[in-house]
């Protein structure tokens, strides 16, 4: 096949995409139930069903400290330039139930269509009908059919909490063929991988509200050190999870984010922060800062704030951020780094000036 006839057909495959929504197909719907984790739910994106009650086989399913009902989890990526992947190729459909449904959808979009739609239609039935197809995308006889239970075709996945529409839909080569056991094609890179299901468990995952110590708690004065601290007990790592599994192809990566700093912000520029940086490290025990402890009143804290004027009638709004640490493993022991995640709470700090009396 020439340049100009794999044009057509890239162009060809284009308007049958449209005309029979065949990436829709395999867009995903969303399911959830809380698991035994208190930290978050277990969430599985499916292809759902159509009219015809087939089902296809991709499945993300997510687990550990994840967003409940498949929304996007509470991290802030550090890289601004990183994102998870917009769509994905993932496992679809056996040669028999794939020929059920396309064939239908051929049939369907042929009784309607015109010009280049059925132009479009008819190079597609002989992709898939009479192995019409060009060098690094054959085409197949019979939908494959005699290879039934041996593999599947793969097809398009949209990212459901990708907010642009074009990303979201790139992935748009029809469905094809791959031996169970055997990797997809080198050409489809977005097909699914262990990190495109840790850059998936990254964008779910659902870390924990951490409120930092103060003391004095709440309420402070005018010129005199806050302490801040964190115990270990409760600034752990946390972990999500996310999977796919289907007949000869499954896969999976857990991605774990370990806190390493506390970025404190007085919510006011009348302040000084402890350190001058306002990152407090962590320590060797897993803790940050130090617990205040009696007569430590006018000592710098390692972790802290002093605020310098009253809040006056309100509250000044202390940001805490975390910064989290996060990597990745995989399924054939792949693994690596992720961006460091980062994720604030807020608490409202009362600061009063400090009352002389005169005797």
């Amino acid at each position: 096949m020439n340049s100009s006839q794999r044009t057509a057909l890239g162009r060809a495959s284009a308007a049958l995409a449209f005309a029979v929504a065949v990436a829709s197909l395999a867009a995903p719907a969303h399911s959830a139930e809380r698991t035994g984790n208190d930290e978050g739910a277990g969430t599985e994106q499916t292809a759902g069903s159509d009219k015809t009650g087939i089902h296809a086989a991709v499945r993300i399913e997510y687990s550990g400290s994840v967003a409940p009902n498949g929304g996007t989890g509470n991290v802030t990526s550090a890289d601004v330039n990183w994102e998870p992947p917009p769509c994905w190729y993932a496992p679809y459909l056996g040669a028999k139930d794939f020929k059920k449904k396309m064939s239908a959808d051929i049939e369907e979009a042929a009784g309607t269509a015109t010009g280049t739609a059925s132009s479009a239609i008819g190079q597609t039935k002989q992709h898939y009908e009479d192995e019409f197809g060009w060098e690094d995308h054959p085409g197949y006889k019979d939908y494959n059919v005699d290879k039934d239970g041996e593999g599947m075709f793969w097809a398009g996945v949209e990212n459901p909490n990708e907010p642009d529409i074009l990303k979201r839909g790139s992935c748009s080569e029809l469905p094809f063929w791959v031996d169970n056991g055997e990797a997809p094609p080198p050409q489809f890179e977005q097909a699914i991988d262990p990190e495109m299901l840790a850059a998936l468990a990254y964008q779910h995952m659902e870390l924990p509200d951490t409120e930092v110590t103060l003391a004095p708690d709440g309420t402070t004065k005018v010129n005199l050190p806050t302490w801040s601290w964190l115990d270990k007990a409760d600034f752990h790592e946390v972990q999500a999870t996310a999977a796919i599994n289907a007949p000869g192809f499954a896969l999976q990566a857990t991605t774990t984010a370990k806190p390493v700093a506390l970025q404190l912000k007085p919510g006011t520029d009348d302040a000084e922060t402890y350190p001058a940086s306002g990152e407090c490290t962590i320590n060797a025990d897993g803790s940050i800062g130090e617990p205040y402890a009696k007569g430590k009143a006018d000592q710098a804290p390692p972790c802290g704030i002093k605020y310098l004027r009253s809040s006056g009638n309100g509250t000044f709004d202390l940001q805490a951020t975390i910064t989290w640490d996060i990597a990745w493993t995989g399924t054939g022991g792949a693994g690596g780094d992720l961006p460091d995640g980062t994720f604030g709470t807020t608490q409202a700090v009362t600061v009063q000036e400090i009352q002389a009396v005169n005797r």
